[in-house]
């Protein structure tokens, strides 16, 4: 139980590190307006919306994993509805926002 946590909260960082990143505009764009555009809509795009996108959707995903990690830890019931939230939270944001 402890290795599937400690590789949840690793992965809630690797998460956190690359919304980070995208709030900074650093980085590779994982938005797929960008990843479907040609080369030269990618030129001309405005990268910024597309980042800020991407970078709460990780940052969601990453809140996900953590408490998906004390989901694990501690056994706690109540957690599992959190996570449940924070999913549909995540993806009613992430189609909405597109």
């Amino acid at each position: 139980m402890i290795v599937i946590a400690i590789s949840l909260f690793v992965l809630a960082a690797v998460c956190a590190v690359m919304s980070v990143c995208h709030f900074r505009q650093k980085g590779y764009l994982f938005n797929n307006a960008y990843i479907y555009a040609s080369k030269t809509e990618r030129k001309t795009m405005d990268k910024a919306p597309h980042y800020r996108q991407s970078a709460i959707v990780l940052l969601l995903v990453a809140a996900l994993f953590v408490l998906l990690g004390f989901s694990v830890l501690t056994q706690k019931e109540w957690l599992l509805w959190a996570e449940g939230a924070l999913t549909a939270g995540s993806l009613i944001y992430a189609i909405v926002s597109s």
